[in-house]
């Protein structure tokens, strides 16, 4: 079996877990808008821009999962998963490390997790992101040079 052939289903199967991730946590955060900007308030060095927070952040997950799924976007929308994901996991390695004490904005399933798994979590779909758009250009740049033979 050829690799070019995986390539795409790959790249399907990561656009769809994120778009499930993404699409859970929007909706989670939505449903409970006050008890997430609440919790949003108690962080440290956000707590300001809680209000734009609670509002942007559900926004941006539900624009880059439907992105995921328009193929003259997807790249953009895995390189906006990629981005979300780093910044949020930035921002708690920053908080673990400067901070005493760290309330989960999280919702539903992923608020049982702890800090360590969060990290792990995201980091796991970070990469899903990562070898998307790595192989997002291997299959175009494949079926470019098949296209010119």
């Amino acid at each position: 079996m050829s690799n070019r052939g995986i390539y795409p289903k790959l790249i399907t199967l990561f656009s769809l877990l994120l778009t499930v991730l993404f699409v859970y946590t929007a909706a989670s955060k939505l449903m409970h808008l006050d008890t997430f900007q609440t919790r949003l308030e108690r962080m440290p060095f956000i707590s300001g821009y809680a209000y734009l927070i609670s509002w942007i952040v559900p926004f941006l997950e539900l624009v880059i999962a439907g992105l995921l799924w328009f193929p003259k976007y997807r790249k953009v929308a895995l390189f906006g998963s990629m981005a979300l994901l780093g910044v949020f996991t930035i921002y708690i390695l920053i908080v673990l490390k400067f901070s005493d004490s760290i309330p989960c904005t999280c919702g539903g399933i992923l608020s049982t997790l702890g800090w360590r798994d969060h990290i792990l979590f995201n980091t796991t779909f970070m990469l899903m992101a990562l070898f998307g758009i790595i192989w997002y250009h291997k299959d175009n740049t494949t079926q470019t040079n098949q296209n010119t033979t």
